[in-house]
């Protein structure tokens, strides 16, 4: 089982945009509960089943591949910047 503590680290530090998506996901299965106050919407992970908590590990994986990928291109990018471009 995905450590739990590890994902509600990873959902926290995503942009607003990728937390909008982990509630579309977590609010399309009719059986989590979702708490909402002034501060945000809160979810304890603990209660999720185990097709819910899947679901969230596959996305939360996806999110930072994407953004490991997107890492390595600036880092390519600027590479090729200094090697083509410099003065």
């Amino acid at each position: 089982m995905y450590d739990l503590e590890k994902m509600r680290n990873m959902i926290e530090t995503m942009s607003k945009f990728n937390q909008v998506e982990v509630l579309r996901i977590l609010s399309k299965h009719g059986d989590v509960i979702l708490n909402e106050n002034k501060y945000g919407v809160h979810v304890n992970l603990s209660d999720l089943k185990d097709d819910v908590v899947n679901e969230l590990t596959d996305y939360v994986s996806y999110v930072n591949a994407q953004e490991l990928a997107l890492k390595q291109d600036e880092k390519q990018k600027e590479e090729f910047k200094n090697a083509y471009f410099s003065n």
